[in-house]
């Protein structure tokens, strides 16, 4: 028998997706207004609140995110995934934006709480995000246990920026050009000009193959490629640089005022230091990453491959899987290793040779794991199923 509560608990799975992590919910537990579903995910992060001591998140964007699944009436595909981007001062739930982290827990996820069933050691899912209307092919690994099947999280992959090693989880994108913007390339050029005050001309590549990114060299705005996220973070007047031009790019793209949204992230570039094909320091957007996130890797490796981009000036690039050498061809595939502040994160791109600046797939590998699972509870005040709303039914 459960305890008494005077508050409203809410079946919750704690996961970790790749180097990001935060509360899942079946979309049928949490309230059908939206108004208050996004209230109910601020109780339970513990936003607006600096430190969020009140609730699950981590005091960090990384750790300020929320993952919401159902199975999906839609025909091949299996579970809709909707990303909520909170952040740990901010009162604003955004379901704009997409996560790849997040979306590599979204099967595990699935299989823990009954609403996706494996059927052998290897089990893909198609995820449909509804945030942006992409698709991907998720592969988990699962074991047979008494009565059926259950995840396997012990495994030899290593991702940077997570400890130890995991299963993998593989994650092939179907459709991530313009996400969030109207096209790959929302200015139509792979390479434009912003006046930025104070600084001069700055060029930038503005792009969205997953994440809306203003690529630029980190060199622009008078930084060397190389420093540590504290060492950015601490810098002031280049976060203030680095912001103004954001807002200008954004226009560019057909954005609008993105003051209060989380894209487009600033992304700069330099030569690769560590055997990487580019060096990056990603803002996310005001933040820098201790690593990079899994779309902006995909994104920043589309560039390194698009001729005349920012990226490409200083990104090395070798084939890896066309035996004639012929980067794009239909035999093979590029593979860019995007190095950042914790590591590298390789992305495997395919190019139609008749058109390089079509991406014809993209692909990733990632680890997830299950850390917790039971009941969050929320004040009565911010949700009480039985006065002010009623949870889904389908």
């Amino acid at each position: 028998m459960s305890t008494p509560t005077t508050q409203t608990p809410i079946p919750c799975w704690f996961m970790r997706g790749g180097t990001s992590r935060g509360p899942f919910f079946r979309a049928t537990d949490l309230p059908a207004d939206t108004a208050i579903r996004d209230a109910v995910l601020l109780a339970v992060m513990g936003s607006p609140d600096p430190r969020q001591i009140d609730g699950l998140g981590g005091a960090h964007p990384l750790t300020s995110k929320v993952g919401i699944v159902s199975r999906s009436e839609r025909p091949g595909v299996d579970l809709d995934f909707l990303f909520a981007q909170l952040q740990p001062d901010g009162d604003t739930v955004d379901t704009t934006p997409n996560c790849g982290n997040m979306l590599a827990a979204v099967v595990p996820f699935a299989v823990e709480s009954g609403l996706f069933e494996p059927t052998d050691d290897t089990t893909t899912a198609t995820v449909l995000v509804l945030n942006t209307g992409t698709s991907a092919r998720v592969t988990v690994q699962t074991r047979a246990v008494v009565g059926g099947r259950a995840m396997s999280y012990a495994g030899d992959a290593r991702i940077d920026g997570v400890p130890g090693t995991a299963a993998p989880v593989t994650i092939e994108f179907l459709d991530t050009a313009g996400s969030v913007a109207a096209s790959m390339l929302p200015t139509g050029h792979v390479r434009d000009t912003v006046d930025l005050p104070g600084v001069g001309p700055v060029e930038v590549t503005c792009i969205d193959n997953g994440m809306p990114l203003v690529i630029l060299a980190a060199s622009a705005v008078g930084a060397a490629g190389d420093e540590t996220p504290a060492q950015l973070n601490a810098d002031e007047p280049l976060k203030e640089r680095i912001q103004a031009l954001r807002l200008r790019a954004a226009e560019l793209m057909g954005l609008g005022d993105v003051t209060s949204r989380p894209y487009p992230k600033m992304t700069l570039v330099s030569p690769p230091r560590a055997g990487g094909s580019i060096a990056t320091r990603s803002f996310i957007p005001h933040v820098c990453h201790e690593a990079v996130g899994v779309l902006a890797a995909v994104t920043v490796g589309t560039a390194s491959v698009l001729p005349g981009t920012v990226a490409a000036d200083v990104a090395v690039i070798a084939d890896t899987g066309s035996p004639d050498g012929e980067v794009g061809s239909p035999d093979g595939a590029v593979t860019v290793s995007v190095e950042h502040p914790t590591g590298e994160f390789t992305v495997t791109l395919g190019t139609d040779p008749q058109d390089p600046t079509r991406v014809t797939r993209s692909a990733l590998l990632r680890t997830a794991r299950l850390l917790m699972r039971g009941e969050v509870l929320v004040p009565r005040a911010v949700w009480d199923p039985t006065v002010t709303s009623t949870r889904r039914t389908t």
